[in-house]
């Protein structure tokens, strides 16, 4: 089989995931904030609150607009996550406690980059076959990236914000791939969601290749704030 031009690749769920769980994680910032919280809870209803979420896209917004709209929309889900675990009324003042837990996710504290991250990207690195990213993020990407200390592997990045599209739509797919001028035929992509990521390159005509982890269970990996 002959390499392909290009290998994009997901990121959250495929390069790196949370430490823990979602609800772990919150559950650690409310109690920094004086709120106690049940991580299994808080976990069933972020879950229920992601699954409820229109897609993070903003067609024909002003890129200056984007990290606005990126925030208010993880608000909206945060704010229903603590709704539903019955605990959003503990919080004195939930929008400042938001901020925090918003910028938290920006840095490298949170992830875990998986084992075999670094050795496939070094490996295709040696091969010289150009690497992006497509994913359903939001613009803190680029810091979550530079802290783990990935971005160096990557000569694009593709983000459902800034491409107005999420995945499965082939937008997302087909403006990753202008940016290397390549054909769907020529270029892989490697991701944990079936629908998102198998699917959605399949149907643009890229070779989709799901990735299934031990820890992980098949569904898709959501984003988190």
């Amino acid at each position: 089989m002959a390499p392909p031009k290009v290998i994009f690749l997901d990121a959250v769920g495929t390069l790196f995931g949370v430490k823990g769980s979602v609800g772990e994680v919150y559950q650690t910032l409310s109690r920094q904030a004086g709120v106690k919280a049940s991580a299994q809870q808080l976990d069933k209803a972020f879950y229920r609150s992601f699954a409820a979420a229109n897609s993070m896209a903003f067609p024909d917004v002003p890129a200056i607009e984007i990290p606005h709209r990126e925030y208010q929309w993880w608000l909206a889900i945060a704010r229903d996550t603590f709704q539903r675990a019955g605990v959003l009324e503990k919080f004195a003042d939930f929008e400042g406690f938001f901020e925090g837990v918003y910028q938290h996710f920006a840095t490298a504290e949170p992830w875990v980059v998986y084992q075999d991250t670094l050795i496939s990207l070094q490996r295709w690195q040696r091969m010289n076959i150009p690497l992006g990213i497509i994913s359903n993020f939001d613009s803190r990407i680029y810091a979550v990236l530079d802290a783990l200390d990935l971005r160096q592997y990557f000569q694009t990045i593709t983000i459902s914000t800034e491409a107005g599209a999420a995945k499965p739509d082939s937008l997302i797919f087909t403006t990753a791939l202008q940016k290397h001028n390549c054909s769907p035929s020529d270029a892989w992509h490697v991701g944990d969601s079936r629908k998102d990521d198998l699917k959605g390159a399949q149907g643009v005509g890229l070779r989709g290749i799901l990735l299934k982890r031990p820890d992980q269970p098949n569904v898709q990996s959501p984003l988190l704030p």
